[in-house]
């Protein structure tokens, strides 16, 4: 997907997962070239981890009153 040079450029998250299954968030709030540098970085140390990365989709907007009992 491309980038629209008139919108704010979308941030991406670097992500792991490990032999179990388990998935963690490494770092967020990245340009896409900047997260894939970083799970590339990630991937060169050698571990037996797979490392990706994805686009944060925007958050949606809190319900008013939510969260208030």
């Amino acid at each position: 997907m491309e980038e629209h040079p008139d919108r704010t450029p979308a941030a991406h998250r670097v992500m792991r997962q490990d032999d179990n299954g388990n998935r963690f968030l490494l770092a967020r709030g990245l340009t896409r070239p900047a997260a894939e540098a970083l799970a590339a970085e990630f991937e060169a140390r050698g571990h037996k981890q797979l490392y990706w990365v994805e686009r944060e989709e925007p958050e949606e907007p809190e319900e008013p009153g939510a969260g208030r009992g």
